[in-house]
């Protein structure tokens, strides 16, 4: 739901809007993309993590004492026991990464009709850096932009 809320209804977007209400509805649809990338990049790392705890929990005797963090409390069980556990959430996360990587795609479709209908253009900023100064007298430079070594 909060979600709903927080997308620009369809009355907002047909309205006369002014530059700066465009500005900030696209700013805030670029912001909550960022939002899905970056709880993407974090479920990624939790599925593998998952995944180096299945495969060496595989290799491990099923009657082997293990430990696990379970809301914050550490637990002790056995690896028959746990191992079908992180398998499924691992399970879990996979299926979260595809919703994410879905909300990913339509947030951007989302923001590319939204740059289309309001004529959005970004700008890129020019460098920040100075320009590199040539220490080489122009009389010296080649008169082409190919450089080719000659015998003296």
């Amino acid at each position: 739901m909060a979600s709903e809320s927080a997308k620009p209804s369809k009355n907002v977007l047909n309205k006369k809007l002014t530059q700066e209400q465009i500005v900030g509805i696209f700013n805030k649809l670029r912001q909550e993309q960022k939002s899905y990338v970056a709880k993407l990049t974090e479920v990624e790392q939790d599925l593998n993590e998952h995944s180096l705890v299945v495969d060496v929990l595989r290799d491990v005797d099923p009657e082997r004492v293990c430990y696990r963090m379970i809301g914050g409390v550490l637990v002790q069980r056995t690896v028959k026991e746990v191992l079908p556990a992180v398998a499924h959430n691992k399970e879990q996360l996979t299926k979260i990464l595809d919703n994410l990587n879905k909300q990913i795609e339509d947030k951007g479709k989302e923001i590319n009709e939204f740059k289309e209908t309001h004529n959005i253009q970004i700008r890129k900023d020019p460098p920040t850096f100075p320009p590199i100064e040539s220490t080489v007298k122009e009389e010296d430079q080649p008169s082409s932009s190919v450089l080719v070594k000659t015998e003296s």
